[in-house]
């Protein structure tokens, strides 16, 4: 086959894909893009998106429920209908593919719907024998979500098949204690599910802050999620149409109508021919890069999850954009500072984090101080609702910087933004005290805490 020359060829059509493709074509570089599967990645069509829509469904939920004891003639449990609420989700999506797509076109970025792997350092091929040659390669391959070598895995499934359910289970097994296991719990038992979340470990959310991640597994209780630590899953065995869970020290009725594993993620780097341009990877087969997405490979970039940096799209789409920036757009010293990356864990209500915990910070400080703010916002008080609100500072050394904040609470996705904005610019304690605090929002805690 004949080959095309391009200044880029993007492997994967992600957000950091698409990232870094746009802003290359910004800068005036030619550029093609290998993506056979649907435009925007994990994020767009079995991620973010479709997460953050069914947890606006389950939020609405909860809301209704409020809603009734504050006097609205609306059921306390209101009837869904799951399919009406996927056809909602995947029209949505269906805009963002079109939009993409629109944007490619004007752009001139070229997008072949095809799988493509390394021949060298500069040559892609694509899967019908196509050769492609570029200045630069860039990989955004992603990741995938992986299930535990255990008997009877096959009868589980992942994340991604809890995007393709057309309607909601009964009863449901979650393995994990993640934040994709946290995600789909509460999806799930808002919606009216039967949901019991198994956990190896002692607690939720082993990178976050301890004290946070308490708060958040008795919110789940209250809403009636069953938390069983210590558990582990030794086998699944088919009963009937249903799934029995074979623990050590799980729940006694362990038989469920779906069981989802929530057991990690892997780089999606088979079948790259990494081996044959002389790439490296790292921990867990990840593509090792350093702080600029250089690989091993002068020619060769990666970013996004395949490098298992930070697996958020907002950095995959960062990194992208600041490599681009530095290849074509004259910034030589452009890339990505990975401290104090804000995310948010979608509970009910929303856990959001940026900086340090407690834990990290007194390993890294001599001298640690601790802010906090317990209370039940007003809608769950004036609705009667037992959902308890934690927020968090960290500071440390004498000029008490904030070094970390965590909040769960109502809005805590929406108002942790602009403290992160604080937070990276090196905010004080002093300074959060001297704002002045906006009434009555969860969001003025955020300066009152002691």
């Amino acid at each position: 086959m004949s080959a095309g020359n391009y200044d880029v060829v993007v492997i994967g059509g992600g957000s950091g894909g698409l990232a870094a493709a746009f802003r290359a074509a910004h800068h005036g570089a030619s550029v093609a893009m290998l993506e056979p599967a649907p435009l925007g990645g994990t994020c767009v069509n079995v991620g973010c998106v479709p997460k953050k829509a069914m947890w606006l469904a389950a939020d609405l939920a909860d809301r209704i429920g409020l809603a009734s004891k504050m006097g609205f003639d609306v059921p306390t449990e209101p009837a869904l209908d799951w399919a009406q609420l996927v056809r909602r989700r995947q029209g949505y999506i269906a805009n963002i593919h079109a939009s993409y797509q629109k944007r490619l076109d004007e752009t001139g970025v070229i997008r072949i719907s095809r799988r493509g792997r390394l021949l060298d350092a500069h040559t892609v091929e694509c899967d019908d024998g196509t050769q492609l040659r570029a200045q630069h390669i860039i990989i955004a391959t992603g990741a995938h979500p992986v299930k535990p070598d255990l008997p009877g895995a096959e009868l589980g499934g992942v994340s991604d098949d809890f995007f393709a359910l057309q309607a909601r289970p009964e009863r449901v097994a979650i393995i994990g204690g993640g934040y994709i296991a946290v995600e789909l719990a509460g999806v799930l038992r808002a919606l009216g599910g039967d949901v019991a979340l198994l956990v190896r470990g002692q607690r939720l959310l082993g990178h976050f802050d301890a004290e946070v991640s308490e708060q958040l597994a008795e919110n789940l209780r209250v809403q009636g999620v069953e938390l069983h630590f210590g558990c582990e899953v030794k086998a699944l065995e088919r009963q009937h149409a249903r799934v029995r869970t074979l623990l050590h020290n799980g729940p006694e009725n362990a038989v469920f109508d779906s069981v989802l594993f929530a057991t990690g993620r892997a780089p999606n780097t088979r079948g790259l021919g990494l081996e044959h341009a002389g790439v490296t990877l790292g921990e867990k087969h990840a593509i090792a890069v350093d702080d600029y997405q250089n690989t091993s490979v002068p020619s060769i970039f990666a970013v996004g999850d395949v490098t298992g940096r930070v697996t958020l799209t907002p950095v995959a789409i960062a990194a992208a954009r600041r490599l681009m920036d530095r290849l074509y757009g004259g910034q030589p010293d452009a890339k990505l500072d990975y401290d104090n990356v804000p995310s948010v864990v979608f509970a009910h209500p929303p856990f959001g984090t940026v900086g340090l915990s407690e834990e990290e910070a007194r390993k890294r400080f001599d001298k640690v101080s601790t802010y906090h703010s317990r209370f039940r916002p007003m809608l769950q008080a004036l609705g009667d609702g037992d959902v308890r609100s934690v927020f968090k500072m960290v500071c440390a050394g004498d000029d008490e910087k904030v070094v970390g904040i965590h909040l769960l609470g109502e809005g805590a996705d929406e108002i942790l933004q602009g403290f992160a904005v604080a937070v990276k610019a090196g905010v004080t304690r002093r300074q959060m005290e001297e704002t002045v605090a906006i009434h009555p929002t969860s969001a003025e805690e955020v300066v009152l805490m002691r």
